[in-house]
């Protein structure tokens, strides 16, 4: 179980990490590839950016490092809820395929926190 717990939080910790870094420092880049970004404000998507960036180093991190590993399930649940936000902006869009995504990514999270819980 272990194994399949860091694998996850490594492939899941890897993409928010790509994810947010696009959202947070190259927002014309975001804005072309994501057609929800057209629709929001800049500071938003920063916010969103950072907020996965810091979710995806907490995935790996704390566990990996010994220290306070309790912030790894924490980091799991942060992301869930991100994406559970993600999926009602996407329903209310219309965007269906990303709420499929929402969803694979919200249950890969929740596998993690109680894991690691």
């Amino acid at each position: 179980m272990n194994i399949a717990l860091w694998i996850v939080q490594i492939l899941l910790g890897l993409m928010f990490l790509m994810a947010g870094t696009t959202k947070a420092f190259s927002y014309e880049k975001a804005k072309a590839s994501m057609p929800w970004v057209k629709d929001s404000s800049k500071g938003l998507v920063t916010f969103i950016g950072v907020a996965e960036l810091l979710g995806g180093l907490g995935l790996i991190l704390p566990y990996a490092l010994g220290i306070a590993p309790i912030l790894t399930p924490i980091a799991a649940i942060g992301l869930g809820v991100i994406m559970i936000l993600a999926a009602v902006f996407h329903a209310k869009r219309k965007e269906n395929q990303a709420i499929g995504m929402n969803i694979i990514l919200l249950a890969l999270a929740i596998f993690v926190a109680i894991g690691r819980w």
